[in-house]
């Protein structure tokens, strides 16, 4: 544990945060893509088989609950809940997520760490990571209209993961033989998807006008 994880768990809390609060508070889902939250929901499944088995600390063994629980409160809500799931977007939402599943999957099963069922599911989980906000930003670019919870979300999103990699190369160099490609080729390719939403987002910050992305 080093500062950069710790703000990068914080900064993702604050993300889960933010959009249960517009999702339960204001009862809509505008914005947000269904897609991208099922999505994270098969990620952290496949990634948290271990919940159960591995104690690794109490702060490690509450964020994975964390982290799940939310994920599958989220889609619940979008999906079941009478007031919620009537603001959906289904008409722009419509990225195939289902074909970027099973690339993941096979990436899993020839590129882990480990040829066992637990490290498959870990490295497919870190490959599905890494596009599984694609389906969001799509729709950001779809619909144009995206309000300030929204927007907080997905930079909320995006900055756990910059922090993330500060934290890997803090600890290149601090810790001994500390070598994760997966996790750090992923991880780069997953905030290279932000690039363009943050340089928007920056600059709608430092106008002071509402967020909108190029179509």
């Amino acid at each position: 544990m080093n500062l950069f994880r710790l703000a990068g768990d914080m900064t993702h809390l604050v993300s889960v945060v933010v959009l249960l609060l517009k999702i339960h508070t204001i009862k809509s889902c505008a914005g947000i893509s269904l897609k991208t939250q099922e999505l994270y929901a098969l990620v952290f499944a496949a990634r948290y088989l271990d919940l159960f088995v591995h104690f690794i600390s109490l702060y490690n063994t509450v964020m994975k609950l964390v982290f799940l629980a939310s994920s599958f409160t989220i889609v619940w809500y979008m999906r079941r809940h009478k007031i919620v799931r009537r603001t959906y977007d289904k008409e722009h939402d419509t990225f195939r997520h289902h074909f970027i599943v099973l690339p993941c999957l096979v990436l899993g099963l020839l590129l882990n760490e480990k040829f066992t069922f637990r490290e498959v599911m870990w490295a497919f989980s870190i490959y599905l990571e890494a596009v599984a906000i694609l389906p969001q930003l799509v729709l950001l670019q779809r619909t144009r209209n995206i309000d300030n919870l929204t927007a907080q979300y997905v930079f909320f999103l995006g900055a756990y993961r910059v922090l993330y990699i500060l934290n890997w190369i803090y600890r290149y160099f601090t810790e001994p033989h500390f070598v994760h490609w997966i996790s750090w080729i992923a991880g780069i390719v997953q905030t290279l998807l932000y690039g363009d939403f943050f340089y928007y987002y920056i600059l709608s910050w430092k106008n002071n006008v509402k967020l909108e992305l190029p179509a």
